[in-house]
């Protein structure tokens, strides 16, 4: 029995914007007892601002304060202190108190990610920032049931999409999403959809999507489009498909929010770590009513343990690949049989 195996999947959540849902739709995943079964979460936040939202929304979820990751609990809801800062609430209300306090927490999980002091990281909501990291390598994926969407750009201005695609980059990001859809999602040999720019085919459709495309199916890919968004999603098209992808948000955010009516989940693949959050904002409409559904988050935590556990049954056996049984004598041109020694 491996050490996976022994013991739960340990679950760090990030309490988002604390004037938002987060710590409402937190305490509501863990009132059910069999969350505690299924892995052992830690909530980086504050012990003081979430005592303030459950007695505000009359929840009876309890909680065990820690000071460091390494003191969590199984069988116990560990709310890890991360910041010593007093945070004024003002639920329903975005503030860059309460925008600081999410950074904060974030920042403390993905430190700890690093030094492996849990195995996946779950974000409550809180609102991104419009820039885009130039640096960021990494793929959006947006996932629920059956289709699977992702964007070759994120958080960018319209104007600015089409001098943003480029040959290369749909290349890249098509093979993050081909590696996550077989790593992530146990998908064998997954066919994907590439979506068009324009309505109708022009100068992008022709001198980028298609010879991108060509590319992939050189590098084994099924690649296939490009479609426009319309015919395509219109034509149910997404059903004969593993993966989607879009060329800018709201053509990869639209359907997949009109087709996901429920339990939408977004994860960041190309990363070492197991990154996901739930497909909604901070809902500041809804703050301290009692009316936010925790379904979301409950499913992110599902995708994230899911994922990761796929991830490691997918690796294990190419940590040690089998010897090869033929070896190329190059000087000779010809292949030669390689018989490997039996281990002394």
């Amino acid at each position: 029995m491996n050490d996976m195996e022994e013991r739960k999947v340990r679950v760090a959540i990030t309490h988002g914007d604390t004037n938002g849902i987060g710590y409402e739709i937190i305490l509501k995943t863990f009132e059910d007892p069999m969350m505690l079964e299924l892995c052992t979460p830690i909530i980086y936040g504050s012990p003081k601002v979430a005592t303030y939202h459950r007695n505000t929304l009359k929840l009876e979820t309890p909680f065990s304060i820690i000071t460091k990751a390494e003191e969590a609990r199984e069988g116990k809801l560990n709310m890890l202190a991360t910041f010593d800062d007093e945070v004024k609430v003002e639920l329903g209300t975005p503030t860059p108190e309460s925008a600081d306090a999410a950074r904060k927490a974030l920042q403390r999980a993905k430190e700890d990610l690093k030094l492996g002091l849990y195995d996946v990281l779950v974000q409550a909501p809180m609102v991104s920032s419009n820039t885009p990291d130039p640096e960021d390598r990494s793929l959006l994926v947006m996932f629920a049931d059956d289709i699977r969407i992702a964007l070759v750009t994120n958080r960018l201005p319209l104007k600015e999409v089409a001098q943003s695609i480029s040959q290369e980059k749909i290349v890249e990001k098509a093979t993050l999403f081909h590696t996550s859809l077989m790593r992530d999602f146990r998908v064998n040999n997954p066919r994907l959809a590439v979506l068009a720019l324009n309505p109708q085919s022009g100068t992008e459709e022709t001198e980028i999507i298609k010879p991108a495309i060509e590319a992939l199916e050189k590098n084994g890919i099924q690649a296939y489009g490009p479609y426009t968004a319309d015919d395509f999603f219109g034509q149910h098209q997404q059903d004969y498909f593993d993966g989607i992808l879009a060329m800018y948000d709201d053509q990869g955010n639209v359907p997949f929010k009109t087709l996901a009516t429920e339990f939408g989940v977004k994860m960041k693949t190309g990363f070492p770590f197991v990154i996901t959050t739930p497909d909604h904002g901070p809902a500041f409409d809804i703050a301290g009513k009692g009316e936010a559904d925790p379904a979301s988050l409950r499913h992110a935590i599902y995708a994230a343990i899911d994922i990761f556990r796929n991830r490691t049954e997918y690796d294990e056996p190419r940590k040690n690949p089998l010897p090869k049984l033929y070896h190329e004598k190059k000087e000779e041109g010809d292949k030669v049989r390689f018989i490997s020694k039996k281990p002394e």
